[in-house]
């Protein structure tokens, strides 16, 4: 049976039993406690958590995850993934125990012709949590399970929670017999590589305290609503339902091995390295994929690098397996065709997820091929020296000057029996980075601090949210909040959070940053400096109390600071038609990948496979404010996510979105589902103007631009300026691209024409230095540091011009130069040197420490630069010991 029906058959069972069908989240979901999407109950964590009412009492869903936890252990063993797929059934209040337990088991025996997988009941096994005798009970009553294939585990295998307070209850696995030949009998508790786990149930019936269950805590209560959380492992049913031993050899992983047994001209099962190499390609060419297709791009932070990792994987593995060609679109072209019945999007974006994997490939290239050499380097002289350790500041080069990630270092030294020294590498990184990553006051907490708020959800319901049409409300406080905590009251000068039974007021979201202004009341008044949905449906509102004393019940008079507001929406209206004109110049491949909508500046992000020419984006600024021109008026409305699909309304990327959605309309040109508020007609933007562009990540563009009256004021200021440089240049401003030119052109040629000088001037005392050689076993050195401020180009040239004059005796010339703090430094070794082993890029490391600097280059010339110029002299002696070494060491 294959894999796209074993997906539908489990959809159309539950559905046939009274679920609602919901389509797999993105695996980039806003949930700030996971990196991706790993497990099929996360896009219904808020109905389970309490924060919002599920919409439907059942649900099912086949949910596409990534989990990174072992991206090192991938292709080791047949039983690591990073993709998988689970499929689940969810009961919000509904049925229980007894109706999981028959749902999963009817799917489970059912005959194929009859819709069901038709596994042999015979050889299911089940676990049930050692308290939970309810479970054991069932599964003989529904099921007729005997007692004897029913087995108890404890609370860390069979009890589930969040990891944090809040819901949880007792589990019960299904597994499945393979037969003797796969190890003991005994069941699951014996051996679960014989008995493999295919479906576990979750029976949601606690509530945890803040001391783990799975420790032998007591939960502290039951949930007054019990709720059913079950996923399916559609790989490990497709193992069984296919006769194959694991998932590397189901239908839709196979093809991509055999892919790259075609561009390899080596078999998988052949030898163990290069079926190692073969499932790395296979899982990570399907994660890349899936990832790049919500939106992911390769970059070196959070998600961006987990990708950038899992590529990068893929191109070394196929290097490895013989490969030189490109490969990632290959892959990517096969994993499309293997997944596409099940997930369409995978087609319509085929050209950008393309491009992102050729792009990201042929930078990897480049890096691969130069960092590959100097890490084969250090490992022979690691092994010479008797080492086992890499050193620190040799991976900080590779990642710092090669683009090597620590984890690609890593899996190489580990493949050479050598371990790095990961705390030194470490080290060098954290002084690097002079700049500390804020987490952006505390608005993306974790749901282990959420409790309160849901409290004042279920207690006050959602905030009603009026700030579409209206930006004053007579508010009543529904809850305060003093340092999280609730409180009566606030006096003055309190900084507090505080929920009103209505507001004006939009928290921020969807790259629309949130609204301020005021509240006040008789003897009262409040300033709000910020709104957040802290739980789904439930405004905050951060605010300071100005004066008088603040209580809860209070009425309130609440008003937004309209002219920011209106400000805010004029950008969040030009992000909505910058974003179809960039798609109109590049299609369906440029996607957003973020905004950021302020008072009279927008900035806008978008997926792009090249460079973005400056051509394109006057085009972009042109085809915007030609369309303001029409002042097409702005529509909102709400209706069902098949009908805003239908009509051509653009969804991003990590978004979800529920049965009906809000979809704003700009005429015919710009439509997108859109929770912001917008201007009434276009042409109250009155002028948007492209002020910067810049790449901030692999194949990631971003353009920011001012809009209305700050983008008139910005005109005005280059428009002065232009009329200055006129002046100053004496011409017309149309021609003075063409002057400014010219006179660049004339101080470039000037700048070389002094440079030569210098050459010629420096080159002049090639015959005194060469005259300062000594003799070192042989060996002619020239050590010298030359006056300060000559540059790497006049110092190759003088060394060069020394090493010719030395004639076919063996010589070595090394040079330094200072400036301003820095050091440039030169080594030359000629041919006769070379012949008794003595290296240019090799000799740099025996000195460059005491400059404070680093270098390298080829046997016969090598360079590089240092910030201690004190230690030059110590620098040149200590290249003399390194020269002697290696004379007298030959």
């Amino acid at each position: 049976m294959q894999t796209h029906e074993i997906n539908h058959r489990f959809t159309e069972h539950f559905k046939g039993r009274g679920h609602t069908v919901v389509p797999s989240a993105s695996l980039i979901l806003d949930d700030p406690t996971l990196l991706f999407v790993n497990a099929g109950m996360v896009q219904f964590k808020p109905y389970f958590l309490g924060e919002a009412p599920a919409p439907y009492p059942r649900a099912t869903s086949i949910q596409k995850c990534v989990r990174t936890g072992d991206i090192d252990e991938v292709g080791k063993t047949t039983r690591h993934n990073t993709f998988f797929q689970m499929a689940g059934n969810f009961s919000f209040g509904d049925y229980f125990k007894e109706g999981a337990m028959q749902n999963a088991w009817e799917l489970l025996t059912k005959s194929e012709a009859d819709g069901g997988y038709g596994i042999d009941p015979e050889r299911l096994w089940v676990t049930v949590f050692e308290k939970d005798d309810e479970a054991a009970g069932l599964w003989q009553k529904v099921c007729g399970i005997p007692a004897e294939r029913i087995q108890t585990r404890d609370a860390k295998d069979n009890y589930w929670d969040m990891g944090v307070p809040g819901p949880g209850g007792p589990c019960s696995e299904i597994y499945y017999d393979r037969g003797p030949e796969y190890g003991a009998e005994g069941g699951p508790v014996v051996d679960e590589d014989r008995y493999i786990e295919i479906w576990n149930l979750v029976f949601m019936q606690d509530i945890r305290g803040e001391l783990p269950p799975k420790d032998g805590h007591p939960p502290i209560g039951e949930l007054p609503t019990k709720n059913i959380d079950t996923g399916m492992g559609v790989e490990r049913v497709a193992c069984l339902l296919q006769g194959v031993e694991n998932v590397y050899e189901t239908d839709l992983v196979r093809p991509v091995i055999a892919k790259a047994e075609e561009l390899s001209g080596r078999r998988y099962g052949a030898t163990h390295e290069d079926d190692v190499r073969f499932r790395v390609i296979a899982d990570h060419a399907r994660s890349g994929v899936m990832l790049i297709g919500d939106g992911v791009t390769p970059g070196n932070e959070a998600r961006g690098y987990v990708l950038r990792r899992l590529l990068r994987r893929i191109v070394r593995s196929t290097r490895l397996l013989g490969v030189q060609e490109p490969v990632l679109g290959e892959f990517a072209k096969v994993v499309r065709d293997a997944m596409s019945p099940s997930y369409p999007e995978l087609v319509t974006e085929f050209d950008r997820i393309d491009s992102v994997m050729r792009n990201e490939e042929d930078a990897f290239l480049s890096t691969l091929t130069a960092g590959s050499k100097i890490f084969d380097l250090a490992v022979t002289d690691l092994k010479k020296s008797g080492g086992k350790t890499l050193a620190g500041d040799k991976a900080f080069q590779l990642h710092d000057t090669y683009g090597f990630p620590i984890d690609l270092t890593l899996e190489m030294a580990s493949e050479q029996g050598l371990s790095v020294d990961e705390q030194g590498f470490r080290d060098l990184m954290a002084e690097q980075r002079s700049r500390a990553k804020a987490d952006a006051k505390a608005r993306k907490t974790g749901h282990g601090d959420l409790s309160t708020y849901r409290t004042l959800l279920d207690q006050h319901g959602t905030t009603e949210f009026i700030g579409y049409t209206d930006l004053q409300a007579h508010s009543r406080v529904l809850g305060l909040l003093v340092d999280g905590q609730p409180a009566p009251r606030a006096s003055a000068g309190t900084e507090v959070e505080l929920v009103l039974d209505r507001t004006p007021f939009y928290a921020e979201g969807g790259g629309q940053i949130a609204d301020t202004g005021k509240l006040v009341g008789p003897g009262v008044a409040v300033e709000v400096h910020d709104v957040q949905r802290s739980v789904p449906g439930l405004f905050v509102h951060r605010a300071k109390v100005l004066e008088g004393e603040l209580g809860v019940d209070t009425t309130l008079e609440a008003a937004v600071d309209a002219n920011r507001r209106q400000a805010i929406e004029r950008s969040h209206s030009a992000t909505h038609l910058v974003h179809a004109a960039v798609r109109s110049a590049y299609g369906k491949r440029a996607a957003q990948a973020g905004s950021l909508n302020s008072p009279g500046r927008m900035r806008f992000d978008f997926t792009v496979p090249s460079a973005v020419s400056p051509d394109v984006l006057a085009g972009v600024e042109e085809e915007v404010n030609d369309y303001l021109q029409t002042d097409v008026e702005v529509n909102a409305y709400t209706t069902s996510m098949d009908r805003a699909m239908e009509l051509g309304a653009m969804a991003l990327f990590g978004e979800k979105y529920g049965d009906q959605v809000r979809v704003v309309d700009m005429g015919d040109y710009s439509r997108e589902l859109c929770g912001g508020t917008h201007v009434p007609r276009i042409g109250r933007l009155g002028v948007v103007k492209l002020v910067s562009d810049s790449s901030v990540g692999s194949g990631v563009h971003r353009v920011e631009a001012l809009v209305g009256m700050d983008a008139m004021r910005h005109i005005s200021k280059e428009h002065l300026l232009v009329n200055q440089l006129a002046e100053q240049f004496k011409v017309p401003a149309d021609e003075l691209p063409e002057r400014i030119q010219g006179v660049v052109s004339r101080l470039r040629n000037a700048e070389k024409e002094l440079a030569q000088l210098r050459i010629s001037q420096v080159l002049n005392s090639a015959g005194e230095l060469a005259d300062k050689g000594v003799d070192v076993h042989g060996v002619t050195l020239v050590a010298e540091q030359v006056p300060d401020g000559v540059d790497g180009n006049a110092l190759r040239a003088l060394a060069g011009e020394i090493r010719g004059r030395l004639g076919s005796r063996p010589s070595v010339v090394a040079l330094f130069s200072a400036d301003e703090g820095k050091v440039s430094f030169v080594v030359g070794v000629n041919d006769a040197a070379r012949d008794q082993g003595i290296a240019a890029g090799k000799l740099v490391p025996s000195f460059a420490a005491e400059v404070g600097g680093r270098g390298g280059g080829k046997p016969d010339m090598a360079q590089g630069g240092g910030s201690n110029p004190a230690g030059i002299t110590a620098a040149i002696g200590a290249l003399r010991t390194g020269v002697d070494q290696v004379v007298a060491g030959g």
